[in-house]
């Protein structure tokens, strides 16, 4: 297969990736904009993101860890590049790209080490450390944005034992809007394809149009959010989850919100 085609197939989830580790989709989407454009230059760059997932990863560590990246799209959750970024100074950034790499991307704590030139056991150290310190906000109320019961109950069970309160469940756009009017949620957690066949990608649109929210989409279809090519969302789980993976989410998505306030 050829680097290209191989490339197609990865970089949604490396979009993914750095929009969770910069907190933005601008910022994120950037930083993997700029790897590609060094890969068309640079040969032995090219042949080593072409070489499999952890190599691609590598790459992009290697140049976020060294490189100020500029430009990019508006993000969909709304503007907090500059509080996000103080935010950040906070956590040391190993510790976040550690949790990301094994929760949101789902590489064994071996294979993020070899992305980030550590041992299987360092990773898992800096994942109980990042655990630790963006874990602790301050409890939010949340809109589950979901049709499937199974999965409703599921999320609900994982924001309770978080600490958060699910204050509405909606099941379509309208119900969705109208219940974030009412309770005016924290969080808030959306599937893309409701049961009477609306859009939870419009639904959201809708309420951020109402009042500024973090967003955690959790959908079968990726890839409808992870193109680059138009403004999306930042946080974003792919179905069937796993709960470490939502719980990872929630809190980024908390941890950049209440940079506002910061």
């Amino acid at each position: 297969m050829a680097i290209s085609d191989q490339l197609a197939e990865r970089l949604p989830l490396l979009r993914r990736y750095a929009r969770a580790l910069c907190g933005s989709q601008r910022s994120g989407d950037s930083y993997v904009r700029a790897l590609l454009e060094g890969a068309i230059d640079n040969k032995s760059l090219r042949e080593e993101i072409g070489q499999g997932r952890v190599p691609l990863y590598r790459a992009f560590t290697r140049l976020w860890s060294t490189s100020h990246v500029e430009g990019g799209d508006t993000n969909l959750a709304g503007g907090r590049e500059g509080a996000s970024h103080a935010r950040l100074a906070v956590i040391p950034p190993e510790h976040r790209q550690a949790l990301l790499l094994t929760t949101l991307e789902e590489f064994t704590p071996a294979e993020a080490g070899d992305v980030l030139g550590l041992e299987a056991d360092e990773v898992e150290a800096l994942v109980a450390r990042a655990v630790a310190e963006i874990d602790d906000e301050t409890a939010t109320t949340v809109l589950v944005i979901e049709d499937e019961p199974l999965i409703a109950m599921q999320l609900e069970s994982l924001v309770t034992e978080l600490g958060h309160q699910v204050v509405a469940t909606a099941t379509t756009r309208s119900q969705a809007v109208e219940a974030f009017r009412e309770h005016v949620p924290g969080l808030v957690l959306a599937d893309i394809q409701l049961a009477d066949a609306s859009s939870g990608i419009d639904a959201v649109e809708e309420i951020l149009a109402i009042g500024d929210v973090p967003v955690v989409f959790i959908t079968a279809y990726p890839e409808r959010l992870l193109t680059g090519e138009r403004p999306e969302p930042t946080y974003l789980v792919t179905k069937p989850f796993r709960e470490e993976t939502v719980r990872t989410a929630i809190s980024q998505a908390l941890f950049f919100s209440t940079a506002q306030q910061h």
